[in-house]
């Protein structure tokens, strides 16, 4: 008779943190202004708000946007105000920065909206490997979120974790 397997992290009082699992669901766009600009270097105030204007907003409806310029122009705050307040109806959120910057604001508010609670106590371990864009920004946030709750912290996978705090 086959001995039964037993798995042992499933019965132990330690919890896995998968970021993975409060992945925003909504396209990320980047939208690069250096077209609106003359020779992608200088703002033309009339230009710039005729492109304002004409552009198709709605395209952007559910998407999470984040505002920036390829180029070395110097761009004024007004400009990028100016497209978050046409983005406004239609994007969940809109950032001036690059798709890093906007993953990173974004578990950045999920993670400061969770309870905790339920890890008091208990040993830990954040989950290290993802199929989404989960930026290191949101482990570190995570780590620090739980440093007075859990018993320990650890990262990576239950048989390979790498022991980061344990409470004296």
């Amino acid at each position: 008779m086959a001995e039964e397997i037993i798995n042992r992290v499933a019965s132990s009082k330690l919890r896995v943190i998968d970021l993975e699992d409060y992945y925003p669901n909504g396209n990320r766009v980047l939208f690069d202004i250096k077209d609106w600009l003359m020779e992608g270097l200088v703002l033309r105030e009339k230009d710039f708000r005729a492109f304002v204007a004409e552009h198709n907003w709605s395209q952007y409806e559910e998407c999470y946007v984040a505002l920036h310029c390829s180029t070395d122009a110097i761009v004024p705050d007004w400009a990028y105000m100016l497209i978050s307040i046409e983005l406004q109806p239609y994007a969940k959120l809109t950032i001036i920065g690059s798709l890093n910057d906007l993953e990173s604001i974004l578990y950045t508010e999920i993670i400061s909206n969770l309870d905790l609670s339920i890890y008091e106590g208990l040993p830990v371990i954040i989950k290290g490997c993802s199929h989404k864009p989960v930026p290191s920004n949101a482990l570190i946030l995570m780590s620090q979120k739980l440093k007075p709750i859990a018993r320990s912290i650890m990262f990576g996978e239950a048989c390979s974790s790498v022991p980061l705090y344990k409470k004296r």
